[in-house]
């Protein structure tokens, strides 16, 4: 592109911080020519030059496919809209990504006669993407925490680091619900409900913005609900379960969390590609929820109108027809939107659809200080040195890990802190434990597939490189038990067929007073691990030969302790009965380790609940609580029992806890009226420790099926042992509402049942309301959150 224009003065209006941005921006774009336009909407993805022994270091799919094969320099001039993991693309040392990052911004600003920065984004969804950034626990464990402060501060965290470094949009979080546990992104995921999955996301948006970095939410929607479980697949789903499960966290974190940035999905949904898609991209998102950010495609998603939905003729008529529905820029490079100027000139594109585009992505540049003139490309950190994995990001990163670890059964065996009393020795002796399995030696098992470890570092160096200070369990036993005579047979690997080493992993079991064996994945990308993108299963075994170990340690009869870490949940039905307990560790960060090893041996009182069920059996899919009746009950129905072996909101603790006392503030409300519900939670255990109260609705007789029973509000509250406190939920009619028969979303007159109590299926206390008049039709804005006080 020339840049023979003259250059813009240095007093113009669109460069004053004081005039208010609508102003500014009408003043840059009427100044830019239809090229310079279009340039900020591309993006431009510096590829790692240096490959494994492998000859593959690529850290998304299909990179090598859809390589532009346009240098940085070519891309930049006249202008970026973004560009692509500066950090988070190769192993760099914080402070060298710092400069990288630097130089890349000058070199655009050079490049564009109004020296408009690019926007710099990263993936941060287990942390700050990039070499020696704290990982923290990935997002099903955020779910298990059930904790939405814990969430925003950590999203604070990360957003504080990167936007210290000169970063601006972060690719998180996810706000998939669930639907099916063989999908390989599960881990990436906060759960199956979405009120959990809205309360936590929101909290997470909030708190990286308030850092200064725009949140993006992923995937823009009814990516996780694929056909089989398989990524990318077909979304065969009908219109009232896409408005009332899938869409609700998305609603949300836009109105009430005040997004910035959205991706799309990639499947698409009843032959709808989201990339395309005018109704999600535009009227929904914008027209019904008053979203005014931008939408970001995922990687090569509008090339893929293309190559994969076959909507599109050629490339350029992908951006085209992409730009039209709602699409802002296009990442991780430009492709399908190189074109459009000349689309422009030949008039199958308008000059309004571009100007829409360029003015939301020109109005989040001002927003966040690129077109000030003091702006910075070197960032904001203090010192020549740069730390993103500081003591405090630690110290929070182990009490999510601890906090989000689930106890699901225990006869008495933990914690290990005290040795039993056995036959042959006295009770205070240092007792014998056998640990057993690939998770207790293997860190990489304790991070997320889009950690930097694993989605990035190993693909440079293998397994055993992690760019971060992280003890495995084994380790941490050994630390927390120094006492302990402690045996380590890792009995098998997480894929290889190989099973010779179970026989001496049985040896150390037989020697043992207790046994713990430590299972489950490896995180990965399409096929590189047992959990992550792409790394999808045909039902809910555990992976590789890991369920025969199992087996054979549990035969030596010798009590043993099953510890899983895993990014999705597995059937355990043929070992449940038959251990003496079972703790669930969902990819607890470079802290999981520690707070395992404190879990286990009693430093730690678990208080995690499930985000998802633990399934009986290993084809029990498609399985969720959120099912209606049919999904649920099977006698006389079917052979196959769908119910779990543990359910949506599990988990046991050290102490025990009583919820009683239910209080309704009203026996009937109004279409539109609130309702408060109430109940008291005691610790009636000997040491301090934390519930989740939880409440449910059930909705008795509607005109549609509904869901057996919803998630309507929740609490973690600590308590000191022996202490009450009095939990209320304010709940308002909109709660109940649903899209009814003909696609209207309403709150229905009739009896609603309240049930509370600690999981989806141990609700001691019930109790109903009635909303009498007649039907509501409900505007948009609803009420979508439950609020709750602890006194």
């Amino acid at each position: 592109m020339s840049n023979s224009v003259s250059t813009p003065s240095a007093t113009a209006v669109w460069r004053e911080p004081g005039r208010p941005i609508a102003e500014r921006v009408e003043a840059l774009m009427s100044e830019m020519s239809v090229e310079e336009k279009v340039a900020q909407l591309g993006s431009s993805w510096i590829r790692p030059a240096e490959r494994n022994n492998d000859g593959d270091a690529n850290v998304a799919p299909m990179e090598d496919t859809f390589s532009g094969g346009v240098s940085f320099e070519e891309e930049i001039d006249g202008g970026l809209g973004q560009i692509t993991r500066a950090f988070g693309s190769a192993p760099l040392d914080p402070t060298e990504g710092r400069a990288r990052l630097a130089d890349l911004q000058r070199q655009v600003v050079a490049a564009n006669r109004f020296g408009i920065p690019a926007l710099a984004h990263e993936e941060c969804l287990t942390g700050f993407t990039t070499l020696g950034a704290t990982c923290y626990p990935a997002s099903i464990a955020w779910g298990a925490s059930w904790d939405a402060e814990l969430v925003r501060t950590m999203a604070g965290n990360i957003g504080a680091d990167m936007h210290q470094v000169g970063v601006h949009l972060g690719l998180s979080p996810v706000l998939d619900v669930v639907r099916d546990y063989r999908w390989g992104r599960v881990e990436e995921t906060l759960g199956e409900d979405p009120h959990l999955v809205s309360e936590l996301s929101t909290a997470y948006v909030q708190g990286l913005q308030g850092s200064g970095v725009h949140a993006t939410l992923k995937h823009f929607a009814g990516y996780a609900a694929s056909r089989a479980g398989r990524n990318h697949a077909p979304v065969p789903m009908g219109h009232r379960e896409f408005e009332d499960v899938i869409l609700p966290p998305f609603e949300r974190a836009v109105r009430e969390g005040g997004v910035k940035s959205v991706m799309n999905s990639y499947s698409d949904i009843d032959g709808e590609a989201p990339a395309a898609s005018h109704r999600l991209l535009t009227h929904v998102l914008r027209e019904r929820w008053g979203f005014t950010g931008t939408v970001v495609s995922d990687y090569w998603a509008v090339s893929f109108l293309e190559t994969m939905h076959r909507i599109a003729e050629d490339q350029d008529e992908a951006g085209i027809i992409s730009l039209a529905a709602g699409m802002d820029v296009e990442l991780p490079e430009t492709n399908a939107f190189r074109n459009l100027a000349q689309a422009v000139a030949d008039g199958r594109l308008t000059a309004d659809v571009l100007d829409t585009a360029v003015r939301r992505v020109l109005t989040q540049k001002a927003e966040l200080g690129l077109l000030d003139d003091d702006w910075d490309p070197e960032g904001a950190w203090d010192g020549e040195t740069v730390d993103f994995d500081s003591a405090a990001n630690r110290a929070h990163a182990r009490r999510m890990a601890e906090e989000s670890i689930i106890l699901l059964k225990n006869d008495g065996v933990l914690p290990l802190a005290a040795p039993p009393a056995t036959a042959g020795g006295d009770a205070g002796s240092a007792p014998r434990i056998a640990v057993v399995g690939p998770s207790a030696s293997q860190p990489r098992t304790h991070l997320g597939c889009y950690s930097f470890t694993n989605h990035v570092l190993s693909r440079f160096f293998g397994e055993d490189e992690h760019g971060i200070e992280i003890a495995s369990i084994l380790d941490s036993l050994r630390e927390s038990l120094a006492g302990a005579e402690i045996a380590y047979e890792r009995g098998v690997d997480f894929t290889d067929p190989d099973e010779a080493g179970i026989a001496a992993a049985v040896e150390a079991a037989q020697n043992a007073e207790i046994a713990v064996v430590t299972v489950g994945d490896l995180a990965g990308l399409f096929g590189r691990g047992t959990s992550g993108e792409g790394c999808d299963v045909v039902d809910l075994n555990l992976p590789g030969q890991q369920a025969d170990l199992v087996e054979a340690v549990l035969a030596t009869g010798t009590p043993t302790v099953l510890v899983l870490v895993t990014g999705r949940p597995y059937s355990l039905g043929a070992f449940a009965d038959r251990a003496a307990a079972i703790v669930q560790a969902f990819m607890p960060g470079e802290e999981g380790g520690h707070a395992v090893a404190n879990v286990l041996t009693g430093a730690v009182n678990p208080s995690g609940k499930l985000p998802v069920q633990i399934p009986d059996h290993v084809g029990g899919q498609p399985g969720t609580y959120l099912t209606p009746p049919l999904g649920w009950f099977s006698d006389g129905v079917s052979n196959l029992d769908p119910r779990p072996l543990y359910p949506f909101g599990y988990g046991l603790s050290y102490t025990t806890f009583a919820v009683q006392d239910l209080g309704l503030s009203a026996s009937e409300i109004a279409a539109d009226g609130t309702v408060e519900i109430s109940a008291t939670v005691t610790n009636t255990g000997e040491r301090d420790g934390a519930e989740v109260v939880q409440l449910y609705l059930q909705d008795k007789v509607a005109s549609v099926v509904r869901p057996r029973r919803w998630l309507t509000g929740f609490a973690k509250v600590r308590l000191a042992a022996g202490e009450s406190r009095r939990v209320t939920f304010t709940v308002h009619a909109d709660r109940t509402s649903f899209t009814g028969a003909d696609h209207r979303r309403i709150v229905e007159p009739g009896l609603f049942g309240v049930e509370l109590g600690t999981s989806s299926e141990d609700l001691p206390l019930t109790g109903a309301f009635t909303i009498t008049g007649s039907v509501r039709e409900v505007p948009e804005g609803r009420v979508m959150d439950t609020p709750v006080t602890v006194a």
